[in-house]
């Protein structure tokens, strides 16, 4: 068993190689535990180089509901009524505290997740700038 650290993508690459050699065989035998370290160090390796970002609120409500085999209707009467809820799930209102205990407590959604705010796209992030700078060109011109 030769394990060194994975320090580079060249390394990471050739300890992801080995696991794919290790995978088989049975727990307990030296391979095993090669796999087993070789994993640990991938697994930093990967938390490093490639952190996962938490989904928006809206994201983690809508893979729940996925997962569930439910559709947004679910979610009348945990948020609010129908209205609220397409709002909510439109961007256009933020989740209120309630809704967040509602939608933690039924759907066991991390509140971690629920309590960040939602994400814009860099579309409506581009247009919001570009109106603001119109505003400014129409005040110079006045």
């Amino acid at each position: 068993m030769d394990i060194k650290p994975i320090r580079s993508e060249a390394d990471y690459e050739r300890a992801l190689r080995r696991v794919e050699k290790l995978w088989d065989f049975p727990e307990g035998s030296a391979r095993s535990d090669e796999l087993d370290i070789l994993a640990t160090l991938i697994e930093a390796y990967e938390r490093e180089h490639y952190p996962i970002d938490l989904p928006s609120p809206i994201e983690a409500i809508e893979f729940r509901l996925e997962q569930q085999g439910k559709d947004t209707r679910a979610l009348i009467g945990v948020i609010g009524q129908r209205t609220r809820v397409y709002e909510v799930m439109q961007g256009k209102r933020p989740l209120s505290l309630n809704m967040i205990r509602n939608l933690h407590q039924k759907f066991a959604i991390p509140a971690e997740v629920l309590i960040r705010p939602a994400r814009r796209s860099r579309r409506t992030d581009h247009r919001l700038s570009e109106l603001k700078l119109g505003r400014t060109r129409v005040r110079k011109l006045a």
